[in-house]
């Protein structure tokens, strides 16, 4: 299932970039979860070691999928737990469709699943006329606004709260005012209903334990419990990668997941479902159903270059610290996955270098995700390696191709180099003002749209140091 943005990836930036409410919405947010975890983490101390024994476990299990997986099927089926595989997109709708006819289901109330939206669940069920309702506060916000997730663990951080109560005064006809207790209490109560009313429960998973066949959730607001207690069908989406081999091994994921998404030391809920209601539970769904999604990781799995992103563990880290990012929010991405992970995953999910292969380009390549991966996954060379790809393809543009040849040809021989930089400078004159560039020339003006460019320096540094040399060689006078 290929789903293509309206428009190209350079369009989806121009309308972001003059968002001036969604920039400043994204930075403040962006802001505090990125201190919050700097905070959080040093408390904890060792934080590289624990960010090494994350990698390790990652790694591991990775290397071991298919071991790790059989052993999660089996002990899920020991509990009473149907498991589903799904290599596709399409097939992963289609199981939960069959199950959902099967019930006779009318209404679907959903706890937070990156999966889930990268499937494309929700339009499915609303194509064949089934309620489906968001209970993850942020993703009821954009459900009702339309809108898909725009960060992994903060689904509506482009939206602001005055423009959030005009949204809820719109769809209740009340007249709410912008204080978080009030909007929060208006979507509680419009919540509770549609959790004692709905027939399926559908979650994700952070992680599903092998040895004993539970997944867990890392939740903050007690929908996930909700969602997997109160229904009599619980179905859980799973990318198939999400494993890790014992709850020996979760220790380390409990201290890098919230404090690399959220700043906590730890999330309000830490969820563990061992299956359906055993006799003598007292609460629990009376079904489980686990649908382990492929859709297109057993191809990265089989490649070297890329096989580390399978490491994820969906903290959002890397968008929290990109510098894109932070000025264009998610949507600009253009599918499921924002940010530094989504431009290195969603090419190859969704495996059309033709349609999502200039998502890397949208990087500085500073390597600040790299740095903020709590499971150290190598982002910015990843990217680096993407855009090879696209060129050897023969996607990037003809005169991008020309122009870097001439850019090789030029700084390979210093004589040709100093001659350019000469010419350039020769060219700011007619062009800055004030020491800025306003409105750059060819691709330059992809920077000037939306910023300044600085001015160059009338000398470059070799001439400012001769002459410096010159002087202290003549014995001028100096402080």
């Amino acid at each position: 299932m290929s789903v293509k943005p309206a428009l190209p990836l350079k369009e989806r930036m121009k309308h972001a970039i003059a968002d001036e409410t969604l920039i400043a919405a994204v930075k403040k947010t962006t802001d505090r979860l990125e201190g919050g975890k700097l905070s959080s983490s040093e408390a904890l101390g060792n934080w590289e070691e624990w960010r090494k024994q994350g990698s390790r476990i990652r790694s591991h299990v990775v290397e071991h999928l298919d071991y790790y997986l059989g052993q999660l099927i089996e002990n899920v089926k020991k509990r009473g737990g149907h498991v589903h595989i799904a290599d596709s997109a399409k097939e992963a709708v289609d199981i939960f469709l069959r199950i959902t006819r099967e019930k006779n289901a009318k209404s679907v109330i959903k706890s937070k699943s990156m999966v889930s939206e990268e499937v494309h669940v929700n339009k499915a069920l609303e194509d064949i006329g089934v309620e489906v309702i968001e209970s993850d506060l942020g993703e009821y916000i954009i459900q009702l606004f339309g809108e898909a997730p725009s960060h992994i663990i903060v689904p509506a951080i482009h939206k602001n709260r005055y423009q959030i109560k005009d949204k809820f005064n719109e769809i209740s006809g009340e007249n709410l005012t912008e204080d978080t207790p009030t909007l929060t209490a208006f979507a509680r109560r419009q919540l509770r209903k549609a959790f004692l009313q709905a027939d399926i429960g559908v979650s994700g998973c952070n992680f599903a334990i092998a040895e004993t066949g539970s997944i867990v959730m890392f939740t903050n607001e007690g929908n996930g419990r909700m969602v997997t207690t109160l229904p009599p069908v619980h179905v859980a989406f799973m990318g198939m990668e999400r494993l890790i081999p014992s709850f020996e091994d979760l220790e380390t994921f409990v201290n890098l997941l919230p404090r690399s998404a959220t700043g906590q030391k730890i999330t309000t809920y830490v969820s563990v479902i061992n299956g359906a209601r055993q006799e003598g539970d007292l609460d629990g769904a009376q079904e489980f159903h686990l649908i382990i999604v492929d859709n297109g990781r057993s191809k990265i799995l089989g490649d070297e270059e890329f096989q580390e992103v399978l490491n994820c563990i969906r903290c959002g880290a890397c968008l929290n610290v990109c510098p894109v990012y932070r000025h264009i929010g998610g949507h600009a991405y253009g599918d499921v996955y924002p940010g530094p992970i989504g431009a290195v995953l969603t090419p190859l999910l969704r495996d059309d270098m033709e349609t999502w292969g200039d998502l890397p380009y949208a990087s500085s390549l500073c390597g600040a995700c790299t740095e903020a991966c709590p499971v150290r996954i190598p982002l910015h060379d990843m990217l680096v390696r993407h855009r090879a790809r696209y060129v050897k393809l023969g996607l990037a543009p003809k005169w991008e191709q020309m122009a870097f040849k001439a850019w090789s040809k030029t700084f390979a021989r210093p004589g040709r180099y100093k001659l350019s930089m000469k010419a350039a400078r020769l060219m700011v004159p007619f062009m800055a003002r004030d020491g800025f560039i306003e409105k750059g020339p060819l691709n330059m003006m992809g920077w000037t749209h939306a910023r300044h460019f600085p001015s160059p320096a009338k000398q470059s540094f070799r001439e400012q140091w001769s002459k410096l040399s010159g002087e202290l060689k003549g014995g001028g006078d100096h402080e």
